[in-house]
């Protein structure tokens, strides 16, 4: 799937070890803090709530930042800010579309940090609308692999929603409507299978294939726009094989 290759998997570890730690727990931070404003504080009746925490946790974000978020969120502690979600779209290296989702208190400072970003690395900001028509919301949750089979997974979650059931290499993916996140991920659960993650996401209906060249230029332009506080989640429509990814990693 675009923007789900080993190499991304690969890219996020790697950077979970830079100084972009600091960055991806301030946004783990943010997210927590708007679903708990949205949907309460208590993670046992936020399920988004309880996603996010989980997923804090398994970064290892200390648990006295989700906690404070968490109660900014509720408004049982003051300081929380105005997060508001603000989306772009444009185009990157080979006519690549991308999908920006900020969270920011600063319209205006979001908006000229992504487009210096796109512009100063070979990108363009289109109008609304211009990209987004070629992705669909759905919903992610992924499984270590271990000892399970893809059957013993779509067994668990087919009642549930789930759509389909994908072979990630060392984990599986199950593709779920948005709606039905939940109702897959205590599925899984109920038959006693670990979820490592269950999040949103955003599928391109159409990819466009990279070679080396591309994905780096592709790489420079992610980078530049996750390197903003203001930007939560970049999707694009690219796709790369194996072997360009073995190259990338090799540099």
């Amino acid at each position: 799937m675009a923007g789900h290759s080993k190499w991304a998997t690969t890219k996020h570890k790697k950077a979970a070890n830079d100084a972009k730690r600091a960055k991806m727990f301030a946004k783990m931070i943010k997210d927590i803090e708007v679903a708990a404003r949205s949907g309460g504080g208590d993670p046992a009746g936020n399920p988004t709530l309880e996603t996010m925490i989980a997923k804090a946790k398994r970064a290892s974000v200390p648990n006295d930042n989700i906690e404070r978020a968490r109660k900014r969120g509720s408004g049982e502690e003051a300081g929380g800010a105005n997060w508001e979600s603000v989306t772009y779209e444009g185009y990157g290296a080979n006519g690549v579309a991308v999908l920006i989702e900020c969270l920011t208190d600063n319209r205006n400072r979001a908006a000229t940090e992504v487009r210096t970003a796109m512009s100063k690395n070979g990108g363009n900001l289109g109008e609304s609308g211009s990209v987004a028509y070629m992705f669909s919301r759905v919903g992610v949750v992924t499984v270590k692999k271990g000892e399970l089979t893809e059957d013993d997974v779509l067994a668990a979650v087919l009642e549930a929603g789930a759509e389909e059931v994908n072979d990630r290499g060392q984990e599986f993916e199950v593709v779920c409507a948005p709606t039905d996140l939940h109702a897959v991920r205590d599925a899984l659960k109920s038959e006693g299978i670990e979820v490592e993650d269950a999040d949103q996401d955003f599928r391109a209906s159409v990819e466009v294939e990279l070679d080396v060249d591309g994905a780096k230029k592709m790489e420079r332009l992610i980078d530049a726009l996750e390197d903003s506080d203001d930007v939560q989640n970049v999707y694009t429509n690219m796709s790369i094989s194996d072997e360009v990814a073995a190259q990338l990693d090799e540099d």
